[in-house]
Parts: C-alpha cells; sequence; structure tokens
C-alpha cells in the first residue's frame, strides 16, 4: 500500500489555516504545507481544490480536495481515530458543534471591524467583541478546555484566533485580560501544547500585517 499523501494550502497567517494544522498535529499525521500568496496571486491548484471560495485552507488527501477550516478539522478527526478531538457522544457533539459555528460566525468578523472601524463605529465592534468573548469565558466555565481536561475540538477552533487578538487591543484600545481573565488563562495553558506553540505566528507579526491592510485599504 502506498503512502497517503497529504497537504495543506495555507496562508501564514490565516487562523483557519492554523486550525488544520493544530489538528492534523494532534493526530500526528504527516503533511505538506504549501504557502499560498493571498496577496499577490493564487495558485492555480487553489482556484481549482476550491473555486467556490478560492481561500485557504484547502486540505488535499490523496489528491482529493476538502475546505472549510471547520470541515477539515471534522474530517481529520474522522479520518485519522487517535486521538479523539470530538467528545465521544451525540450531545457533547452537538454542543461543540453550536460553539464552533458561533466563534466562526462572530469572533474573526467583529475582531475585524475592530481594526477597520473608526470613531462610534470602532466602538460598537470593541463593546460586541468583549461580550462574544465573555459569552465565550462563559462556556469555558472553570474547564482547562472547552471539552473538560482534554485539549479538543473546540480549542482547535477558537485557540488561532486569538494570535490576532494582540491587533485588536492596540486598534480597539483595551485588554482582553482585564475584560476576560479566565480566557487569558486558558490561552496560556494552550500554548503549552506543541501542536499549538509550533503553529500560531507572533502576535506582533500578526499587528504588523494587520497595520499592512490598514495602509492598502486606506484606514488612518
Amino acid at each position: 500500500m502506498s503512502k497517503e499523501e497529504v497537504v495543506l494550502l495555507d496562508f501564514w497567517v490565516s487562523p483557519f489555516a492554523a486550525r488544520a494544522k493544530i489538528a492534523l498535529a494532534e493526530k500526528g499525521v504527516a503533511y505538506e504545507c504549501r504557502e499560498e500568496d493571498l496577496l499577490g496571486g493564487k495558485s492555480e491548484l487553489l482556484l481549482k481544490s476550491n473555486p467556490i471560495y478560492e481561500k485557504v485552507p484547502v486540505l488535499l488527501h490523496d489528491g482529493k480536495p476538502i475546505c472549510e477550516s471547520i470541515n477539515i478539522v471534522y474530517y481529520i478527526d474522522e479520518t485519522w481515530s487517535s486521538p479523539q478531538l470530538l467528545p465521544p457522544c451525540s450531545y457533547g457533539k452537538s454542543h461543540a458543534r453550536f460553539w464552533a459555528d458561533f466563534i466562526d460566525k462572530k469572533v474573526f468578523e467583529t475582531g475585524s471591524n475592530i481594526w477597520r472601524g473608526k470613531g462610534e463605529g470602532l466602538e460598537v465592534a470593541k463593546k460586541e467583541f468583549i461580550d462574544i468573548l465573555k459569552k465565550l469565558e462563559g462556556a469555558l466555565g472553570e474547564k482547562h478546555f472547552f471539552g473538560g481536561d482534554t485539549f479538543g475540538f473546540l480549542d482547535i477552533i477558537l485557540i488561532p484566533l486569538t494570535s490576532w487578538f494582540y491587533a485588536y487591543e492596540k486598534f480597539g484600545g483595551f485588554k482582553v485580560e482585564e475584560e476576560c481573565p479566565k480566557l487569558i488563562v486558558w490561552i496560556k495553558t494552550c500554548m503549552e501544547k506543541k501542536s499549538v506553540a509550533a503553529v500560531l505566528p507572533d502576535p506582533e507579526k500578526v499587528f504588523e500585517f494587520v497595520t499592512m491592510m490598514r495602509k492598502m485599504h486606506r484606514i488612518e
């Protein structure tokens, strides 16, 4: 039997691609990471593999493309059985999917509204972002991880987005630690895992990237 081919189309600052990288690392799956130049020109492979959205990440498993980060993490969890990322019971899975959907719809978009925002719009985005984080902090409760004592699916969905928090703080004029201290403890706990620490970009580098994006969009 020939060795399976696993390729990930990536962009270094993408928190969504980071989800796939962490999930693959947790499973111990060897893969090739191919960096895309999303600002300079997307590759033919990316356009062919994800013609609907034309964006990363795309997981290519023996040439077959899997798109959209949460869908990719589901696929990884089902394809490589151990360790299990999603909870074992149906209720636990449905609970995890609910919060994954909440994270996907709220965190990155609202954070983007902060760095793109001005005046009243910025203040509204900042208030909404903090409210979202407080809801997530409530879902975390007193647990080490969202699933309990073990790092798992929801942690993988949320932790990459935290590498952008520093940029949101700088442009929004607030501190996540002051608003949601338990979430900061969770972030630090996740960062102790090699699968996370080896993947997430330096928040300072993310801030520099966002600053460049602001200039491109002529936001002053």
